[in-house]
């Protein structure tokens, strides 16, 4: 097959398509440019850069080797608009609404695959590849693609994936939804990569110290738009009571218990965001348990749109286990999801996953929490 290469610079990127080329597979591999490096927003006190380990100029630089290695052609390109637009710019909206979002999954979805997606088709080629751990197989009897986790279960990368249409999955290929990562490596250097060794990375790439309110302040005066930076206000309990005061509410997720600067004699959680009033309320543990949520934006992957409610496992965040609810599917691509037992800390602005209730292994379904 002709096969176009999703290239991130990485290792499991880099042995996918060495496992592609050996099995004989013409390859065309990509790059995606997403970060404009030179707004220098990502600076220290200083105004020396912060390192950076994902989607960065060094990393297409080691994906472009791996492909001269390999002997493809390769090509990069550049996003950085649409990645403002479409990731960078609802994060911060997101935040500044008092969410916690995950931009990882709009961007593999909607930008790096949707983009991806494009480019191979208008270049005639019969697939996508990705060194996601996720899995894609077609049913011949329902006559639609189905998307599972990858077998390691703590690499899956299924999470990121659930928005991808029919056509889409129609054209997805994962050659290490089957792999441990430790055979991942072994690929790279069998076929002598210079990313064999390299580490992961698990901050977002446009946030490399894992300090989300500080760069949203640096971009927003970067952007001269000081004024949408929140004010402070009120940290509250349950009841109303004013406890303390905070500096901005895109300081503070659901579930963040420290760094309130509250003296209490049980620990404090934080269990609500109220960006209309710019107050932060806190709450003891149980404050963090509920049963039910809705989600905005679902898409159905293992069947069209249910007409009964469905039973599944359902994820609330990335490194949270699944547990056992009822979905009931809402009008304009909503859903009303409802646990057995109350879950901890359900988060707007994350997103949601659904598994299939009796393997845990296929995506039915995912979408996004909203507030209710």
């Amino acid at each position: 097959m002709k096969i176009a290469v999703a290239m991130s610079g990485g290792v499991d990127s880099s042995a996918a398509a060495a496992l592609l080329k050996e099995q004989g597979h013409e390859l065309v591999g990509f790059t995606m440019q997403l970060w404009d490096q030179r707004r220098h927003v990502n600076v220290d006190e200083n105004g020396d850069p912060l390192p950076s380990r994902c989607c960065s100029l060094d990393d297409v630089y080691d994906a472009r080797r791996v492909a001269d290695k390999l002997d493809f052609p390769f090509y990069v390109l550049n996003l950085e608009k649409d990645f403002d637009r479409d990731v960078v710019e609802p994060f911060i909206q997101s935040y500044l609404a008092g969410e916690t979002p995950i931009p990882c999954v709009a961007c593999n979805s909607r930008l790096k695959f949707a983009s991806l997606d494009r480019m191979a088709v208008s270049l005639g080629c019969d697939k996508v590849a990705t060194g996601h751990y996720a899995r894609v197989e077609y049913d011949e009897t329902a006559g639609r693609y189905r998307l599972f986790r990858g077998r390691n279960h703590w690499k899956d990368q299924s999470y990121f994936l659930w928005e991808l249409t029919q056509d889409q999955l129609s054209r997805a290929y994962f050659p290490l939804g089957e792999m441990l990562k430790s055979e991942v490596r072994d690929i790279a250097r069998t076929a002598d990569l210079y990313t064999a060794e390299k580490q992961e990375s698990q901050e977002i790439c446009f946030v490399p110290d894992g300090k989300y309110s500080e760069f949203i302040d640096r971009f927003l005066t970067h952007e001269g738009r000081e004024s949408e930076i929140p004010a402070g206000g009120e940290i509250v309990n349950t009841a109303g009571e004013t406890l303390g005061s905070h500096s901005g509410i895109h300081r503070y997720t659901i579930g963040q218990r420290r760094g309130l600067g509250i003296a209490h004699e049980k620990p404090l959680y934080v269990v609500q965001i109220e960006r209309a009033r710019d107050r932060i309320m806190v709450g003891e543990a149980d404050d963090l348990e509920s049963t039910e949520f809705t989600a905005k934006g679902v898409n159905w992957v293992a069947f069209d749109e249910p007409k009964e409610p469905v039973r599944a496992l359902v994820k609330i965040r990335y490194r949270h286990d699944p547990a056992p609810a009822t979905i009931h599917a809402l009008p304009d691509a909503g859903a009303r999801i409802v646990f057995d037992e109350p879950q901890r800390a359900i988060t707007p602005g994350q997103a949601t996953i659904f598994y299939d209730i009796a393997t845990g292994e296929e995506v039915v379904g995912g979408g996004w929490i909203v507030r209710d």
